[in-house]
């Protein structure tokens, strides 16, 4: 932190908060500032830069907001990990994840058979009642929870995994290594507050915003291989695409 040096334009129409924060992100992206750094105090960090403490509060607030900064009583402001940005694409977390470094851990909360309901049914393409394979699952990402995850899948594409190998890899990873192609996924995003019992699990507060995901996979021949309902935090986790005109 000592080294920092922040290029502020004060003649600028862009607020000095506002400049501050796009900044100090900028060095957390980069890696200038790690995860478990330890910022200084508002007081001095405002001096520090000539700013006054209200433009100094005012930015560090904007960070713990995008959760790349918390505020740690008898600790003060920390860095976080940075939040995961992941495309819309047809990938698993948990590969996307590995990718970027993230260290995934996976806790398989429930394993087990189950009829389908009449929604699972009409997504899955099977009669009401049919045995499923129903997961649920919570996704860390560097030890921190990340994603409560349900699906549902049907027993000859899932049926014969442990509830280890679905601890311990991802789960598109295992659905190929039973000789399913992918090939195409429809997927809704929306949003809800966190009930009592999802705020323990992702370790939030009852209420805080998630970002939701219901996603059904088909294979290659047009079967439905998969229907998933997740929960993300929203200060740690974000979607991006790619729009185009038609």
């Amino acid at each position: 932190m000592a080294e920092l040096t922040l290029d502020l334009d004060r003649s600028s129409p862009v607020p000095l908060y506002f400049q501050v924060s796009r900044q100090l992100e900028a060095a957390i992206e980069r890696g200038d500032l790690a995860p478990g750094d330890r910022l200084e105090n508002e007081i001095g960090l405002a001096d520090r830069w000539g700013l006054s403490r209200p433009t100094m509060r005012r930015a560090i607030q904007e960070l713990v907001d995008k959760g790349l900064l918390v505020r740690r009583r008898g600790i003060g402001t920390q860095v976080v990990h940075a939040q995961v940005k992941r495309k819309a694409e047809l990938t698993s977390l948990y590969d996307d994840l590995t990718r970027s470094g993230q260290q995934p851990t996976t806790e398989v909360l429930l394993h087990e058979l189950t009829p389908a309901t009449e929604h699972v049914a009409e997504r899955l393409g099977v009669a009401v009642g049919t045995s499923v394979v129903r997961l649920e699952r919570l996704r860390c990402a560097h030890g921190e929870p990340l994603a409560l995850m349900r699906n549902w899948l049907p027993v000859e594409v899932a049926g014969g995994f442990s509830t280890e190998q679905f601890a311990s890899r991802g789960l598109y990873e295992l659905i190929r290594s039973a000789g399913v192609r992918l090939h195409i996924a429809s997927q809704r995003i929306g949003a809800q507050a966190a009930s009592q019992a999802e705020a323990r699990l992702l370790e939030t507060r009852k209420g805080a915003p998630l970002l939701t995901a219901e996603r059904s996979t088909y294979d290659d021949s047009g079967r439905a291989v998969e229907l998933g309902s997740h929960l993300y935090r929203a200060d740690a986790y974000s979607i991006e695409m790619t729009v185009v005109e038609r």
